[in-house]
């Protein structure tokens, strides 16, 4: 019987019958009844290679397709996907074609009007950061704006110059074109000046956006990443310091060198102390006037924001009221000067320089573009769509290339003016359009009428602006407790930055935090559960890894950060409040047992009374 069902089987094994299953189930039906029956399989062994000599491999089935023709499948595209391509790559197809008017444009025109307010003197005051004229801060809040709208895809970012971007662009100026202890700001020597200087900034916009878009063709923008949060406030904070001590010397009219490399602070903080009694006291007054309305009113902004449709365009009414004054020629105060009208001529950047300057634009590209990517991913996941860091690659890449040849110095999106164009209900990219429309007023009509600007007025603005920056260190309690390695890399990357300097402090915050990471995966727990019969043991490490599309997981899960903060926020509530109302109850019910206490004393007293009265 066990023969005759074993080749049965094997026969339907071989012919690919659907009835096996049927066969083996029978089989066991027959073990369970005490039935005889054995099978016996014998099969080669074959290894991969052997296998496929045997039977033959899938692509042999198929046909192996030639090189040829497998490069023609890649580079074959129908119109459908050039449609994509396009799409996906230039933004502004497929967001203007969805555009609610109705809706949407009050909202872009009022937030573009208002951040293309500030964009006038902050572009100004920036370019002084950057040791250029002020009028290329104007094109550089002109150009990038344009560019990204097309190019980008964060519809709530706000691009331009950066205090940060232009302090360190301003130390690669100082470095290859030093500023001359004494030089007629009349004369052709000055426009010579001015030129090397602009050329060279030119040149670290180039190569920052040449850099940007070789990382965009070999898809890099995952290298954001390793600038986690803590490395970028503790980065931007620290050089909020270095900005702030670096527009001393407008605010008090000194004329000193500027420091670079390590420990520059510290020397500009002494240079500054030693020529205090050459103060120019019409400079430190305008100062001091200019920062009692300027600090008041931002916080007027910032805490009725809510209120205010639009913040109140102080540094505007400030720089009216200094060009109308006209102090120049009574105080020998420091002005802005001629600022010419129109477009400048394209022109090439100062190409010869890129050996020098190739060191610092790297940690310039890397500095704009983890900014940039953070504040896209913030103001993305606070509204419900999606950002794509390669193409933001790609968007600041084409800015910083093509600004670049319009006489531009480095740009990347800004904390102040992309927050103030979301709380002034900006909706989409189109709000730039209307951003660039002002800055192209001020440049085409009203720029020439600037030329009476104290340079101390703009140096208040530059300080003023750097509130969110210091407001950083709020962050540092809640931080604390919840990852003390995150602390130590905050107050590590702040140190480093401040003491040495912004590009080397950048580095040591980077190869710290990758230090923590690599640490703490390297440390295990082994443990020896029992060893009486057999070894049992339990291996723990810490797992550690990175989210890359949090915004849409946080989307899905409904859950955000900011989110489980509020609700921790509100169960401690509840639990106060309910342990307020255990307490009121108790205290309610100690005063009601005082009160009969009370008067049970006070009726035993009048019953003692009474009883010997008529005793």
């Amino acid at each position: 019987m066990g023969t005759s069902l074993f080749s049965l089987w094997l026969h339907k094994l071989k012919t690919h019958s659907l009835h096996t299953s049927t066969l083996l189930g029978n089989e066991l039906l027959a073990n369970r009844r005490g039935l005889s029956a054995s099978v016996a399989v014998y099969r080669n062994i074959y290894t991969e290679d052997r296998f496929k000599q045997a039977f033959g491999s899938e692509e042999s089935a198929h046909g192996s397709l030639r090189l040829r023709e497998k490069l023609a499948g890649r580079f074959r595209c129908s119109r459908r996907a050039c449609l994509h391509l396009l799409r996906e790559r230039v933004p502004i197809f497929n967001w203007l074609l969805r555009y609610k008017l109705k809706k949407w444009i009050l909202g872009d025109a009022v937030a573009g009007l208002t951040v293309g307010i500030l964009h006038i003197p902050q572009g100004m005051a920036f370019a002084l950061l950057t040791s250029v004229a002020p009028i290329f801060g104007l094109y550089t809040s002109f150009f990038p704006v344009v560019l990204y709208m097309i190019f980008g895809t964060g519809r709530h970012v706000s691009t331009g110059t950066f205090a940060v971007v232009s302090l360190m662009t301003g130390s690669v100026v100082e470095q290859l074109v030093p500023t001359p202890l004494e030089m007629n700001s009349s004369s052709s020597e000055a426009t010579d000046f001015e030129a090397q200087r602009i050329g060279v900034a030119s040149a670290v916009a180039l190569l920052s956006g040449i850099t940007m878009l070789c990382m965009f063709g070999l898809q890099l923008g995952f290298l954001s990443t390793y600038l986690s949060e803590p490395i970028v406030k503790a980065f931007t904070s620290a050089a909020a310091f270095h900005v702030a001590i670096s527009q001393l010397q407008s605010m008090l009219g000194l004329r000193l060198p500027r420091h670079t490399g390590a420990f520059s602070l510290f020397k500009t903080l002494a240079s500054v102390m030693e020529n205090l009694p050459h103060t120019n006291v019409a400079e430190l007054l305008i100062s001091l006037v200019c920062l009692a309305v300027l600090v008041p009113v931002k916080e007027i902004n910032v805490r009725y924001r809510q209120r205010l449709r639009t913040p109140i365009p102080v540094e505007i009414l400030t720089v009216s009221v200094a060009y109308a004054s006209s102090l120049d020629s009574t105080y020998s105060i420091e002005i802005v000067g001629h600022i010419p009208a129109g477009f400048p001529r394209p022109q090439m950047p100062a190409l010869h320089t890129f050996p020098d300057i190739a060191g610092d634009t790297v940690a310039i590209t890397f500095v704009g573009y983890a900014v940039s990517v953070s504040l896209a991913m913030i103001y993305a996941d606070k509204h419900g769509y999606s950002i794509h860091p390669n193409q933001e690659l790609l968007a600041h890449g084409i800015s910083n290339t093509v600004s670049s040849f319009f006489t531009c110095f480095p740009s990347s999106a800004t904390l102040a003016t992309t927050n103030i164009l979301e709380s002034a209900g900006g909706y989409t990219q189109l709000s730039g359009l209307f951003t660039s429309l002002v800055v192209l007023i001020v440049l085409l009509l009203i720029g020439p009428l600037f030329y009476f600007l104290p340079k101390a007025v703009l140096a208040c603005i530059n300080v003023t602006s750097l509130r969110q920056m210091f407001l950083q260190f709020q962050d540092l309690p809640d931080l604390w407790r919840i990852s003390k390695i995150d602390f130590i890399v905050w107050v590590v990357t702040w140190l480093s930055v401040v003491v040495l300097n912004v590009d080397l402090g950048l580095a040591i915050g980077v190869v710290f935090s990758m230090m923590t990471v690599i640490c703490r995966t390297q440390r295990y727990i082994f443990n020896s559960l029992c060893e009486n019969i057999m070894q049992c043991s339990r291996f723990s490490c810490q797992i550690l890894y990175y989210m890359k599309n949090h915004c849409e997981m946080s989307r899905l899960l409904g859950l955000t950060p900011e989110k489980i903060r509020s609700w921790e926020k509100a169960r401690k509530a509840v639990e106060k409040r309910e342990r307020d109302v255990a307490v009121n109850t108790v205290v309610r019910l100690l005063k009601s047992i005082s009160e009969l206490t009370q008067q049970y004393m006070y009726f035993n007293l009048i019953y003692v009374v009474f009883s010997s009265t008529v005793v």
